[in-house]
């Protein structure tokens, strides 16, 4: 495989039991060499796609990418969004972390068409708009974003015409945000109207992932039933789990695990913070009351079965009439 076929440690390592190969790390960090690679090999790109210049690279070693390519159908939609804005003559704002494999690939993508910057978030996307106004001086703009955008980009052209897509595993409401942002920057700037923005700022809303919202919509209204605390399941290295830890800890205690056995005990959890990937042992992370009220959910990307485990051992705390799988049961 390219990569990680998805951000979650199981399953990846399930496939590395059957003898699958990962030739990068998630951030492009090459493990295996492509010069061992030859015509007879296999390589998969995972959900997230893959850069041009890689499937180049590959096509020329005789090795057929477009036979084992399982690029996710969203990611690809804003590949395809981003080509057709393009021809109209917008550049692409890429909101996204700017070293995921998903951020790199969709940037490869829609550079070979438009000029393209990447955004990290809202706070990068105010200073990129005070290159849009002139507000900041242009080469600044080469030192600040170094690394993020594409070749021959003018900061002091390819900003007055342009279109918002995302990485997919991003907040949903973060990418429109950002986009609402800069349409309001580009209307005042240019003294435009809501009839007559589109001339200036292109409407992407449908590149955002209906799976990725549902999946964030569906924890906003979980959030919404009294609870004493959240718990998170997914690889610590999942955007989109990331997120919806983000999400849980504005309202309640919040705790994010890759597996169940994380949970050391009744009293002890071994989590991570999802910002700086670090672990955390907590002490005392279930209140000393019964009952206790919890919220679960997990990532895209984690087996239902990692899930089950989950719940077995937050039961298994506890004295329960009905038996664990009942309760696995009646969550699914």
């Amino acid at each position: 495989m390219l990569s990680e076929m998805i951000h979650n440690p199981q399953v990846n390592a399930d496939l590395q039991e059957r003898g699958v190969q990962f030739l990068q790390d998630t951030y492009g960090k090459q493990v295996i060499p492509f010069e061992d690679l030859t015509g007879d090999d296999v390589v998969i790109i995972p959900a997230f796609g893959t850069t041009l210049e890689i499937e180049k690279l590959l096509n020329g070693k005789g090795i057929h990418t477009e036979k084992y390519n399982t690029t996710c159908p969203f990611v690809e939609k804003v590949w395809n969004r981003s080509e057709q804005i393009a021809q109209k003559g917008y550049s692409i704002v890429v909101h996204g972390k700017p070293r995921h494999e998903e951020t790199r690939a969709t940037f490869s993508h829609a550079s070979q068409h438009t000029p393209t910057v990447i955004v990290n978030d809202m706070a990068e996307s105010v200073e990129l708009a005070k290159y849009l106004t002139g507000e900041k001086p242009a080469e600044q703009f080469y030192i600040e974003f170094k690394d993020r955008y594409s070749a021959g980009f003018d900061v002091t052209q390819h900003l007055q015409r342009i279109g918002v897509v995302n990485q997919t595993t991003q907040l949903a409401t973060d990418t429109q945000a950002i986009a609402e942002y800069l349409k309001g920057v580009i209307k005042q700037h240019c003294g435009l109207t809501d009839s007559n923005i589109g001339t200036r700022f292109a409407d992407t809303r449908d590149t955002l992932c209906y799976a990725t919202n549902d999946n964030q919509s569906a924890v906003a209204g979980m959030l919404e039933t009294e609870a004493d605390l959240a718990i998170v399941v997914g690889g610590y290295n999942s955007s989109n789990t990331s997120h919806l830890v983000e999400l849980c800890e504005q309202k309640l205690p919040s705790y994010f695990i890759d597996s169940a056995n994380r949970m050391l005990s009744k009293k002890d959890i071994l989590h991570c913070n999802w910002r700086t990937k670090e672990e955390t042992l907590t002490n005392g992370f279930l209140p000393e009351k019964e009952p206790v009220k919890i919220l679960i959910t997990s990532g895209a990307s984690c087996p239902d079965a990692i899930v089950e485990e989950v719940i077995k051992k937050l039961v298994s705390f506890f004295e329960v009439e009905r038996s664990v799988d009942e309760l696995a049961m009646a969550f699914e």
